[in-house]
């Protein structure tokens, strides 16, 4: 039966949650060898050969180039079909094992004879659907030689790094590597180009200019996408195992050309090489565990009604204690004694009157009756202020973060509510422009806020308070991810959701996410790219309380990516 939306609608792409048995019945071909291919090579044909890793023994013997016969831990012999691709000194093959839902991807440096193989299986989480991985280092058994004391690791030396891929089968993709845990991409071609997805990932070396890189897309297809990189010709070859959105098997071998499009700053201490990343964490509970972030689990989807009493039982409002609000620039309150009408174009115009520094009144256009709110304003630029509040009594609960440039007489208005047809607790919003209207201002009639794709592939660090600092990825002209760090400064767990970009000034943006398919939750911020400063709003809502609540942080730009070039129309 398939599972409700919390499992099946990632980023609102619909997946159905498939049996064992189903799965079972689905890698009846893959025992053949992988389903599709570019020309195979025929390096491993005739050959014997004999794996050693710390838990796995593979004794392998190559009837073809197709066709091997693998003994496992001094098992009965299976034979299986396989495909085996070359790049440079490194010969990756991978198979499944007949009868089972579980295959081996190898890795072979011909070079320093080591070997790294990457189990591969299903059915051993939740989601079915989802593969699983486990890691295995070892070496190429050469009779009458030493076994080499060295092997592949994990390393720190692909973080930062970002590529565009072009693979023989006209799939095209961005991926990037801001962290050590995890990776996000955009698939330019299967999914449409718009959206970021965000994996765990794994990241090994072979030597300076060779890696491998593999993610498995946990809460999303499930499926796993492993390659061998080599970043002297930027090129790949590797795999992807798993069910795609008609739950059709895909078992591509590929090759791929591909070009860096860009490195960012890594914050590690000097000397890092990142060949101990999870030291001293507790040891896996499953086979293959690892650290990955299931949003859903942890923020279970909530009905309508049930934020409505999440909010009866505790409304939370501008709390100075909130974490990300740390480093949150002065109140304003310039804004005091001033009334305005802010007229929105083909919307609305509301009338505002700021009484005290944390007191406003609001009316639509035309009515007689003023409501009282509870209100923050920031000055975020010169003249440029951003205030934010809920509108008390609604019901889906709305909120209003307001930008007004008083020197252009502009304002830009983040107009929210919370709900979507999805998820009772995910916010719906929209972003509207207008002017500013008051005795002695003139309001322009065609000049406007605008949305602008000026930040894509920029990166930049946010310190909210001592102990909390993410990374945003503006990745995509309609979505971006988000990175948190480590304690020891590399890029841990990230994820990713839609997106929009404003610029108010040429020193000025409004950016703004709704973590979709997650917590639900909406974050506002204008970012100052002189100071280096933002400030904004986040609107959130869980089974305990409902908050708006101040955003603040202090920035470092981490580079970029060029990829602006690959958006926008095909034709």
């Amino acid at each position: 039966m398939p599972a409700p939306y919390p499992k099946q609608q990632m980023h609102r792409i619909r997946y159905t949650r498939l049996t064992p048995e189903s799965i079972q019945q689905k890698l009846a071909a893959a025992s053949a060898g992988p389903i599709e291919h570019p020309p195979l090579s025929a390096a491993l044909a005739g050959q014997s050969l004999r794996i050693v890793t710390s838990s796995l023994a593979l004794e392998y013997r190559f009837n073809s180039p197709t066709e091997l016969v693998l003994r496992e831990d001094n098992q009965e012999p299976v034979k299986a079909g396989y495909g085996a691709l070359e790049l440079n000194h490194v010969v990756f093959f991978s198979h499944m094992l007949p009868g089972t839902q579980r295959g081996l991807n190898v890795i072979l440096d011909r070079r320093s004879h080591l070997a790294t193989v990457f189990e591969v299986w299903f059915s051993g989480y939740t989601d079915n659907r989802e593969a699983q991985r486990l890691i295995h280092y070892g070496y190429i058994d050469r009779p009458g030689v030493p076994p080499p004391t060295a092997r592949h690791h994990i390393t720190n030396r692909l973080e930062g790094k970002g590529f565009y891929w072009k693979q023989d089968n006209g799939v095209e993709s961005l991926e990037f590597y801001p962290s050590v845990l995890s990776s996000s991409f955009v698939e330019l071609t299967r999914t449409g180009g718009e959206l970021t997805f965000c994996a765990p990932s794994d990241f090994i070396q072979i030597d300076d200019s060779t890696y491998i890189y593999s993610r498995v897309e946990c809460e999303f297809s499930g499926t796993l996408t492993l390659y061998v990189l080599d970043l002297f010709t930027v090129a790949q070859v590797g795999v992807r195992l798993g069910f795609n959105e008609n739950d059709a098997l895909e078992y591509t071998l590929f090759r791929g050309k591909g070009e860096i499009t860009g490195q960012l700053a890594t914050f590690e201490k000097f000397g890092d090489k990142g060949e101990n990343i999870g030291a001293g964490r507790p040891a896996p509970k499953r086979k293959g565990e690892r650290m990955v972030y299931r949003p859903l689990l942890q923020h279970p989807p909530m009905t309508p009604e049930e934020v409505v009493a999440a909010a009866k039982k505790k409304t939370i409002l501008f709390n100075p204690e909130e974490a990300m609000a740390g480093n949150r620039p002065p109140l304003a309150t310039a804004l005091v004694g001033k009334q305005f009408t802010l007229r929105y174009d083909h919307g609305p115009a509301w009338e505002y009157r700021f009484d005290e520094a944390r007191k406003l009144r609001w009316r639509k256009s035309g009515e007689t009756a003023w409501r009282e709110e509870v209100y923050e304003a920031y000055e975020a630029a010169d003249n440029l202020f951003v205030f934010g509040h809920l509108r008390t009594g609604t019901q889906p609960q709305e909120s209003a973060i307001v930008v007004l440039d008083l020197t252009n007489t502009l304002t830009t208005c983040v107009d929210a509510h919370m709900g979507t047809e999805y998820m009772g607790n995910e916010v719906t919003q929209n972003i509207i422009f207008g002017v500013i209207e008051a005795p002695g201002l003139i309001a322009p009639r065609y000049h406007r806020h605008k949305f602008t794709d000026e930040l894509v592939g920029h990166a930049v660090t946010w310190n909210y308070s001592g102990g909390l600092t993410s990374m945003h990825v503006y990745s995509s002209p309609r979505s971006s991810s988000w990175t948190i760090f480590l304690p020891d400064g590399a890029g841990g767990l990230q994820w990713s959701s839609p997106c929009n970009y404003v610029k108010l000034r040429d020193d000025c943006y409004l950016f703004s996410w709704i973590e979709e398919a997650c917590n639900g939750s909406q974050g506002t911020i204008v970012y100052n790219t002189r100071t280096m400063h933002d400030v904004g709003f986040g609107f959130y809502v869980d089974h305990t309380h409902l908050s708006f609540n101040v955003i603040g942080a202090h920035a470092r730009n981490a580079g970029r990516y060029d990829v602006k070039k690959y958006y926008g129309p095909k034709a």
